[in-house]
C-alpha cells in the first residue's frame, strides 16, 4: 500500500504542533515526509504528529546546513515551515530563492497572523488567533466567559487542516501545468473560514451573537450535554422533528405539553431543566442501553482514554496502538490508495544519508 500521496516528497522544517501536524496528514496517506530537525533534537516515538517521517539534523546557523537544505528543497514537490514571517528570507531560503531553484515547489507557510497584517510579527497562540476571528466568543455558556477550545479549532482545525489541504491543491495545480507558488495559511482566516455556515445563520437572522443561546452553541435543550446518576456526560442532538419526537418518547413526555413548539426559545431554559433533572436520575450506561444506536442522535460523552475502547471506535480502526502508546489512526479512508500501515517517529538524524553533508556527533 503507497497511499495517495505516494511519490510526492515534502522537506518539513521541524516547529511545533500544526506544522508538524500537517506533516502528519502528508506522511499519513504516502507522501515522503523529512523532516529537518536541529541538532539535538529528540523524537517521541508515542507522538503521532512525528509519525512518517524521514528526519535529518541540519544547523541552518552554518552554511553548510544552509546549502544541504537547499539541496534536500531541490529534489522537492513541497515545503512547509512554521516560522515568523521574514524568517525563512533571513536563511536565505525564502520562496523568492527556493522557488527560483525548483519552479514547480509548493511553498507552504503557516502562522497564526498570516504573512502580512499589522498584527503578522506579533507572538501569539491559538486563543489569540481564534478570538481575533471571532470563534472563540461563539464558545461558552450564555453569561459566562469564552471557553478554550484546547488547541482544536485554531491551531489544528483553522491552521494545520488548512495548510494540509492548500499544499495538496497546489500540489495538484503544479500537475496540472501551474508554477510553483507559495500557500499563506493564516489561523485567524482558517478559523474564521470554520464558523462559516455560523456567519450564514447570523446573516439570516437564525442565529444571535450571543453565545450560549443558539441551536448549535448549547442554547438549546435538545443538543447539549447533561450529566447523568453516575456523574458522567451524554450528548443530545435531537435537531429533526423525527428526532425530538423520538427523544420525547425515550423520555416518557411525548405528551407533555411543556415540551411542544420545539423551537420557541423563551421555553428552552425550562426545559433544560426539566431534562436536566430526568437524565440525573440513571447511569450513563442506562441511558445508552436506552438510547444508543437510534435515531434521537445521542452518543455517551467518553474521556481520551475510553474513547479507543467504545465498539464503534474499535470496529473501525479509529485507533491504534504505535511507539507504544494509543494514537489516532489515518484519515480519511481511500478505497483504491489506503494509507499505508503507520511508522512511528523515527530516531532524530536517521536519515542523513539524504543529505550532503557530514552526520552531525
Amino acid at each position: 500500500m503507497a497511499g495517495a500521496l505516494s511519490g510526492i516528497r515534502i522537506i518539513e522544517f521541524a516547529g511545533i504542533g500544526p506544522g508538524p501536524f500537517c506533516g502528519m496528514m502528508l506522511g499519513d496517506h504516502g507522501a515522503e515526509v523529512i523532516r529537518i530537525d536541529r541538532p539535538g533534537a529528540q523524537l517521541d516515538p508515542r507522538d503521532a504528529l512525528s509519525r512518517n517521517r524521514k528526519s535529518v539534523l541540519i544547523d541552518l546557523k552554518s552554511a553548510d546546513g544552509i546549502a544541504a537544505a537547499k539541496a534536500l528543497c531541490a529534489s522537492a514537490d513541497g515545503l512547509i515551515e512554521g516560522f515568523r514571517p521574514g524568517v525563512m528570507e533571513r536563511l536565505g531560503l525564502g520562496p523568492d530563492v527556493l522557488i527560483a531553484e525548483n519552479s514547480r515547489l509548493v511553498y507552504g507557510r503557516m502562522t497564526g497572523w498570516g504573512q502580512t497584517g499589522p498584527y503578522a510579527q506579533s507572538a501569539g497562540h491559538d486563543i489569540n488567533y481564534i478570538a481575533l476571528s471571532g470563534v472563540l466568543h461563539t464558545i461558552g455558556v450564555a453569561g459566562a466567559k469564552p471557553v478554550p477550545p484546547v488547541n482544536y479549532v485554531g491551531d489544528f482545525g483553522g491552521g494545520a487542516m488548512f495548510l494540509a489541504f492548500g499544499m495538496v491543491a497546489g500540489l495538484l495545480a503544479v500537475k496540472n501545468g501551474a508554477p510553483g507558488q507559495v500557500i499563506d495559511a493564516a489561523m485567524t482566516d482558517g478559523s474564521a473560514l470554520l464558523a462559516g455556515m455560523s456567519h450564514a445563520m447570523l446573516a439570516q437572522g437564525t442565529t444571535s451573537d450571543v453565545p450560549g443561546t443558539n441551536l448549535l452553541d448549547g442554547g438549546a435543550p435538545f443538543y447539549d450535554t447533561y450529566t447523568c446518576a453516575d456523574g458522567k456526560w451524554i450528548a443530545i442532538g435531537s435537531i429533526e422533528p423525527q428526532f425530538y419526537a423520538l427523544l420525547r418518547d425515550k423520555l416518557g413526555i411525548a405528551d407533555d405539553p411543556a415540551f411542544a413548539a420545539q423551537f420557541d426559545k423563551s421555553a428552552w431554559p425550562a426545559r433544560k431543566e426539566r431534562l436536566a433533572a430526568i437524565f440525573a436520575t440513571r447511569t450513563r450506561d442506562d441511558w445508552c442501553a436506552l438510547m444508543e444506536m437510534t435515531d434521537v442522535c445521542f452518543a455517551p460523552v467518553l474521556s481520551m482514554a475510553e474513547a479507543p475502547q467504545h465498539p464503534h471506535n474499535h470496529a473501525r480502526g479509529t485507533f491504534m496502538t504505535l511507539g507504544g502508546a494509543t494514537q489516532p489512526a489515518p484519515a480519511p479512508r481511500f478505497s483504491a490508495t489506503p494509507a499505508p500501515p503507520p511508522l512511528a517517529a523515527p530516531i532524530a538524524g536517521a536519515d542523513m544519508a539524504l543529505i550532503a553533508i557530514p552526520p552531525l556527533a
